[in-house]
């Protein structure tokens, strides 16, 4: 598809790059991550507030050709999502989809759409994604206008300071009150979570309402608690949950959806309650008030600020505070929408964890690390399993040992690993006695009959008990990291026979087995890339490191207690993603609990 550079072509003030394009440019990024398609953009309506502006999009500088002009205009125009697997015609025909954007007003602002340059189809969770994206989008659009109403009250007031100087006191007040609320709405639009929506809502108030207690109480399942800020420090002692139906002013704001101003103990002793929520049971404080957080289907909770000095509360103090509160509900929203999601996505793939069989004759233990970043959830995963024999018992019964990682950090590649690892058992299943390259052939023929977009790396081993205490080792890998095989003796192999990774895209060719025969003593290490990746880091080096302190090991270390060891020196300190270990022994002796490896392994850090 040919590209080339496009203007809306409509006259009006252009976004400041910090104010508007960098801010929009997120979500087409986004947008892009969330749908793994090459192009996105946020492309703005005549009507939209920022009218004349270049479509914001993602990459940076990417030129758009005029039918995904064409493709926006028809979404506006409609008013509707459209989700096409071809547009445009012959060789230049690509795969849109655009969700229009919509104003507080119901009036439509533009659209946020993504592009693959091949014709392709959105799958339900895709629309869905998009449609939640292009919701936050709105929302975004939306606080900037008000962030525009909030520039002006400014400059109204700078106007009526220089007027009469008998007004600048007041003028001075309104000042300062808006760029608390500019701040609020660029600070609160970009928050992550619960405890860091708490943390900023306490660096904006406290320094222009001075409060010299903040509760943040949020409404779940019929009962309140209080969101506590990192910087907290000790809480008071007292109750974490109280319920909706309490005398606690904070209850009472919830429960009738109004802001509550506690002016005194007495007040406060006449609602039925100390001052405010459970969190000011300590404090001696004189005002208080409970705003109530309006979200967009429900009442999420009651933002609480209070003063130990009294406080006026006036109209104008009044619709700050309830500004701020706006602010901080749309924040809050989308923060319990972002761990919603998150959530869902750790519990699919930690339920796909494997809880290690018992195995006579063999030690098994295996660690699991999901990434630092709530949003980044992937497709790492560790199984074993029992093998049936072969035909006619030719081969005896062993176990099917596998570390693999599916492509992609998102919910879609935890739901594709659950799918691959299901898949892999039942080939083994299905092809009794065969050896581990042939399962994970039969496991790619099933894949591409099924038209499964599963793509990523594996190591496939099946190990069987073998004369006089040993056991034999068969494994095929498929562009995964290479094991690390250590003797009784201390000695360290790497396994590095591999062959292409699982990829769609690939011509299936035969794929090849390798094969050792362990003598008691040994452990067998497999693992995933994220224990040996780290961005300014030689990825040799440290499977080097890896390896020496493996050597260096206690022969009878327990083997949870040597992959944690393992993990923590030589894992990154910030984890970009999510990190398996899995290791077999074979063991010669009694274990014990010894600590970490005994040899000093250069650290490379």
């Amino acid at each position: 598809m040919r590209l080339v550079r496009i203007a809306t072509g409509f006259s009006g003030p252009a976004w400041s790059p910090v104010a508007g394009g960098q801010r929009l440019n997120r979500f087409a990024r986004l947008a892009t991550r969330v749908l793994s398609v090459p192009f996105g953009l946020v492309w703005l309506a005549p009507a939209g507030e920022a009218a004349g502006a270049l479509p914001e999009c993602w990459p940076p500088g990417a030129e758009l050709s005029g039918d995904v002009l064409e493709c926006c205009q028809r979404v506006a125009q409609s008013r509707r999502p459209r989700f096409l697997g071809s547009a445009g015609e012959g060789a230049a025909a690509f795969a849109f989809a655009g969700v229009p954007l919509i104003g507080g007003s119901g009036e439509v602002l533009g659209v946020l759409a993504v592009m693959d340059p091949s014709p392709r189809g959105w799958s339900e969770d895709e629309v869905q994604d998009l449609s939640d994206l292009a919701a936050a989008c709105s929302a975004q659009m939306r606080m900037r206008k008000r962030f525009e109403n909030g520039r002006q009250a400014r400059e109204a007031a700078e106007d009526a300071v220089q007027a009469a100087e008998v007004e600048a006191h007041r003028a001075q007040r309104l000042l300062t009150r808006s760029e608390l609320l500019l701040r609020a709405s660029e600070d609160l639009a970009d928050t992550s979570g619960l405890d860091d929506v708490r943390q900023r809502v306490g660096d904006l108030v406290s320094g222009d309402l001075k409060p010299v207690c903040i509760d943040l109480v949020l409404l779940r399942q019929g009962r309140l608690h209080h969101v506590r800020s990192p910087i907290d420090g000790d809480w008071p002692a007292v109750p974490e949950l109280f319920d909706l139906g309490s005398p606690w002013p904070a209850a009472q704001a919830v429960r009738e959806n109004r802001m509550i101003v506690v002016d005194a103990p007495s007040q406060a002793g006449a609602l039925g309650g100390p001052l405010a929520s459970p969190a000011f049971v300590t404090q001696d404080l004189a005002t208080a008030v409970c705003l109530p957080l309006r979200g967009t289907r429900r009442i999420l909770g009651t933002l609480v600020l209070g003063w130990d000095a009294p406080y006026a509360i006036g109209v104008d103090e009044r619709a700050v505070l309830t500004t701020l509160a706006g602010y901080t509900a749309q924040a809050v929203e989308r923060a319990l929408h972002l761990d919603e999601r998150v959530t869902a996505a750790r519990q699919l793939q930690r339920a796909m964890l494997t809880e290690l069989p018992d195995v006579p004759g063999l030690e098994l233990a295996a660690l699991y690390r999901p990434a630092m970043h709530d949003d980044m959830v992937g497709g790492d995963w560790y199984d074993a399993y029992p093998l049936p024999g072969g035909v006619n018992d030719e081969v005896s019964a062993g176990l099917a040992l596998t570390v693999g990682d599916i492509t992609g950090h998102d919910m879609r590649a935890a739901a594709l690993m659950g799918q691959v690892r299901s898949m892999l058992r039942q080939a083994d299943h299905d092809h009794p006695g065969k050896s581990p390259d042939q399962v994970l052939t039969a496991l790619e023929r099933a894949c591409r009959r099924l038209d499964l977009p599963a793509s990523g790396t594996a190591v496939h081993a099946h190990i069987r008990p073998a004369a006089g205490g040993r056991w034999h080792l068969k494994w095929s890998n498929a562009g995964h990291p290479a094991p690390l095989l250590v003797t009784a003796d201390g000695v360290v192999e790497s396994l590095t026979q591999h062959d292409v990774l699982l990829h769609p895209a690939l011509q299936a060719g035969p794929r090849t087995c390798a094969d050792r025969l362990l003598a008691p003593g040994a452990t067998l290490l497999l693992y995933t890339d994220g224990l040996v990746e780290e961005r300014g880091q030689d990825i040799e080096a440290n499977i080097e490191r890896l390896a020496h302190l493996l050597a260096a090991a206690p022969p009878g270390i327990r083997l949870p207690a040597l992959l944690r060891s393992l993990l923590d020196t030589v894992g990154p300190r910030e984890a970009q993603d999510d990190t398996v270990l899995f290791a077999v022994r074979i063991p010669a002796g009694l274990l014990h609990e010894d600590g970490p490896p005994r040899a000093e392994a250069p650290t490379g850090r």
